[in-house]
């Protein structure tokens, strides 16, 4: 809980119970919708609004400390930021596995961004299709 309490005074929020909640749960769980972010906080703190959830990770998103991770028709997921990487998505049991991006792949990119002219601010990188247990 005190890296959580860190790393929200080093983004200039305060350790609010719901943002320690929010980010205890996005730890424990990796790549999680805001409605599971609720259900999961509603077994803990039994009076907590959908619109508090929302209101607290669109601040957080805001200041860098989670970031959205959208899916092709679901629902964003959220997770903490971390480095740049992969998202695997199982378009069979909808699971989310991060993979680091490796040094070939981040030139490559970069590659791109240079001959267009374009400034990366980080990289999220989607890839769609069915997971080693589904498959």
């Amino acid at each position: 809980m005190t890296t959580y309490n860190l790393l929200l005074k080093e983004h200039d929020l305060k350790a609010t119970f719901q943002r320690i909640q929010i980010l205890t749960i996005l730890g424990e769980l990796g790549h999680v919708s805001i409605e599971s972010i609720y259900t999961e906080m509603s077994k803990v703190h039994t009076s907590i609004s959908l619109a508090t959830i929302y209101k607290n990770i669109l601040l957080m998103v805001e200041k860098d400390v989670l970031r959205e991770v959208p899916i092709v028709g679901q629902k964003s997921k959220y997770e903490i930021k971390k480095s740049d990487h992969l998202h695997l998505f199982c378009t069979k049991c909808f699971s989310v596995t991060d993979v680091a991006l490796d040094d070939k792949l981040t030139k490559d990119t970069k590659q791109v961004a240079d001959l267009l002219s374009f400034d990366i601010e980080h990289r999220q990188i989607n890839l769609y299709g069915i997971c080693k247990a589904c498959n």
